[in-house]
């Protein structure tokens, strides 16, 4: 099997493409970034090419399946940008498997394409996939999901595998994430020493997800003959009382307003990456209950949601980088450098997944 995998080097990527040179069926990758890595991963021919502009017709030609992955979180001050990427991107991506005739695509979608929660009840793959609209990266992945109604629909002969994680966690992706999320002014030697305060919006409780075991389910729905969405989540459900612990101090539940409010100034002040808009599609997100992939793709995590977490916590005190330019370490003066925080695609911003997801 011959496959084709967009956004091969950042979070979800690489740890996709560990697993595919594991699997006895898949005897040849084609890894796409747009910046080619150094980085020599099992079976894999890389290629430098953005979504945006590349010749997929001809890169995906004698493809049997295709994983897309490439996902741009940033920039939240230009919607234009990431909608570029994320949806005409994902319209190319589709156009060229289907001219290349390709039999699968597995698509990575995500917690985030979900309608708000209603109750801490977990929802299966049938909740509605209409998220806030006012986030961009909930309203992407919705549209995304329209697109891929329409080409089930337009190619019924290509299996189409939609897989919808929890929040993707891996301690080399730390750096990134933290720079993507909490941008350049918050170095991760502040966690170097217990917290014994943690401040953390009331009511917040989410789920995490090691990649490793995200990119085990895309390894699954490539080699076994299933189609449709999938939900991929680890217990136990994430909490203030968990990630305070995790950082040595006691929770300190502060009213969502208040923390809404703090974080748009920031971002208005363009130091905070994350805009009040994700802010308020995260604490609606509804918790996912991945009883079809573990039916149908014979799917388990082998990590909890606590141990995903801690090496995202890890990583960010120690270091947690890896050979790509997505997750690759850099200094914080070369951070401060160049544009203003969230006005940029670059820099290890154009993702591959979840939120979190080319952490990405």
């Amino acid at each position: 099997m011959r496959v084709v995998v967009t956004g091969a080097t950042g979070n979800f990527g690489t740890s996709v493409l560990a697993s595919l040179g594991e699997e006895a069926e898949v005897t040849e990758i084609l890894g796409l970034a747009r910046r080619r890595p150094v980085w020599p991963a099992r079976k894999v021919q890389w290629v430098a090419a953005d979504v945006r502009v590349a010749d997929l017709h001809t890169l995906f030609a004698g493809a049997d399946a295709v994983v897309h992955l490439a996902w741009a979180f940033q920039p939240t001050h230009d919607p234009q940008a990431t909608w570029a990427v994320n949806v005409r991107g994902t319209e190319r991506v589709l156009a060229a498997a289907a001219a290349a005739g390709v039999s699968a695509v597995v698509h990575a979608s995500s917690v985030g394409a979900y309608r708000a929660a209603v109750s801490d009840v977990p929802v299966d793959e049938s909740w509605p996939t209409d998220a806030l609209p006012t986030a961009a990266y909930g309203r992407e992945k919705s549209y995304v999901e329209r697109m891929l109604d329409r080409f089930e629909v337009e190619h019924p002969d290509v299996r189409v595998v939609r897989l919808r994680p929890a929040f993707l966690f891996k301690r080399a992706a730390a750096d990134a994430q933290r720079r993507i999320f909490a941008g350049p002014f918050v170095p991760g030697a502040l966690l170097r020493v217990p917290i014994p305060v943690v401040p953390l919006p009331s009511g917040l409780r989410f789920q995490a997800l090691h990649t490793d075991d995200a990119a085990d389910a895309v390894r699954r729905a490539l080699v076994r003959p299933v189609r449709g969405p999938f939900n991929l989540a680890a217990g136990p459900v994430i909490d203030p009382a968990t990630i305070a612990e995790l950082l040595g101090g006691r929770p300190l539940e502060v009213p969502r307003p208040v923390v809404r409010a703090a974080v748009a100034a920031a971002w208005h002040a363009r130091v905070l990456p994350a805009s009040p808009q994700l802010v308020d599609l995260f604490l609606g997100l509804p918790l996912l209950d991945p009883t079809r992939a573990e039916a149908v793709l014979g799917w388990w995590p082998r990590h909890t949601s606590v141990e995903a977490l801690g090496e995202l916590v890890e990583g960010m005190r120690h270091g947690g980088s890896f050979p790509t330019a997505p997750l690759g370490a850099q200094s914080g003066a070369d951070e401060r450098l160049g544009a203003r925080v969230g006005e940029r695609l670059g820099g290890g911003r154009l993702d591959d997944g979840p939120l979190g997801h080319d952490r990405r």
